[in-house]
């Protein structure tokens, strides 16, 4: 499906790492992606990580969620600022607008759905926040980790709440909000029907809470950290070999009668290990000495040994290792600057042919070309726009 959104034209007044890397993955599937920004306010992810370009506003942590996009700088708190909006959303014919803005700033800046969708009648409109469009708390993914329950669930028994190694809050409401997005077009190409879709980032969390809220609140069970272990499933930890750390996840009986039938691991089945429950219900002695035995082994023998059995095994991987793991360096998308001959790499989104992208635009890079071309501004128009602060 690769391609599957070309001819699509989204505008984004995006910044951080949410709506960024939503329109990212669109851009992936063959939609042109014009990021708006503030010329003198520009999205602050620009200025963090190395300066690995010599330029400012184009540092590391920037990159990866913005190839394939354009960029335009838009002071969209003049009123000139704001009706330029509506030409752009006129002539280039815009299918999505979307925006990571606080809701009290929609109507300020002149990006609410009444104000577009009277310019454009089946414009898709996407708002993405911290709690829904009737809650103006500001909200980064480390606060609504904690706030969605994500850290209760995360880190060892006896230990601190611990934060998740990915921005999972961030990246989970860019996938719902790319979803619902794919629906709204869908149901538009239906009907000839615009939408507003607003998607609050608590709500995208909490949905995918639906086991331990089952689970704590309408059925009993006591749900907290367990650090490497499962709840329900034993055994199931990370063991050290001797160069390298492995994870082991049995699931089930037969798994587990494999595993123990190996010479190497022998000694550690008793038979009220045979079920499940008896291995849940000594979970701490069976890892314990699991564990003694794993010590004895290379990693690459524990791996051989459990993956002949038939047992879920895998070492713990750098990103070195996942690069070049040979299920992955095939699909690598490599992003070339053309100035100056960087090269980013990239993982393939999740299905279909790794796509073809641009280098992360500069702030600003195609003011000339969309200007000019979508709206026929001559040079020295833009140009006094710019002297106006006004792109």
């Amino acid at each position: 499906m690769s391609g599957a959104l070309d001819g699509v034209t989204v505008l984004s007044l995006e910044q951080a790492t949410v709506l960024p890397f939503l329109t990212y993955r669109l851009a992936c599937d063959g939609a042109r992606v014009i990021r708006v920004e503030n010329a003198a306010h520009p999205d602050p992810n620009r200025f963090v990580g190395r300066d690995v370009l010599g330029e400012p506003a184009m540092r590391s942590y920037f990159l990866p969620n913005n190839c394939g996009k354009e960029a335009i700088t838009l002071n969209l708190a003049e009123a000139e600022g704001r009706a330029l909006l509506l030409e752009l959303l006129r002539a280039l014919r815009v299918d999505v607008f979307a925006t990571n803005q606080r809701p009290r700033s929609y109507a300020r800046l002149g990006i609410d759905y009444p104000t577009l969708a009277a310019v454009v009648p089946a414009l898709v409109w996407l708002g993405i926040s911290g709690f829904g469009p009737g809650h103006d708390e500001a909200a980064y993914d480390p606060i609504l980790q904690a706030r969605a329950g994500f850290m209760e669930l995360t880190g060892e028994p006896d230990g601190p709440p611990t934060v998740f190694g990915l921005p999972m809050v961030d990246l989970g409401a860019a996938e719902h909000g790319y979803g619902e997005l794919l629906k709204a077009l869908y149901r538009r190409a239906r009907t000839g029907r615009g939408a507003r879709v607003d998607v609050s980032m608590l709500r995208s969390a909490v949905s995918w809470m639906i086991a331990p809220l089952a689970l704590a609140r309408g059925l009993g069970e006591r749900v907290a950290r367990r650090g490497n272990t499962h709840q329900f499933f034993a055994p199931v930890a990370v063991f050290a070999t001797r160069d390298a750390w492995v994870y082991v996840a049995v699931g089930n009986d037969a798994q587990w009668a494999a595993l123990a039938r190996l010479p190497a691991l022998a000694g550690v089945d008793r038979p009220e290990y045979a079920a499940n429950a008896g291995r849940i219900a000594d979970a701490p002695r069976l890892h314990r000495e699991l564990g003694a035995r794993f010590a004895r082994l290379a990693a690459d023998e524990a791996l051989a040994l459990l993956r002949g059995a038939g047992v879920p095994v895998a070492r713990v991987a750098t990103l070195a290792d996942v690069a070049a793991d040979p299920l992955v360096a095939p699909t690598l998308v490599r992003v070339r600057d053309p100035r100056t001959g960087l090269e980013v790499l990239l993982p393939a989104p999740p299905a279909g042919d790794p796509p073809p992208l641009s280098f992360p635009p500069r702030l600003g890079e195609h003011n000339e070309k969309i200007y000019g071309e979508a709206l026929g501004y001559p040079p020295e128009r833009l140009a006094e726009l710019r002297a106006r602060r006004i792109i």
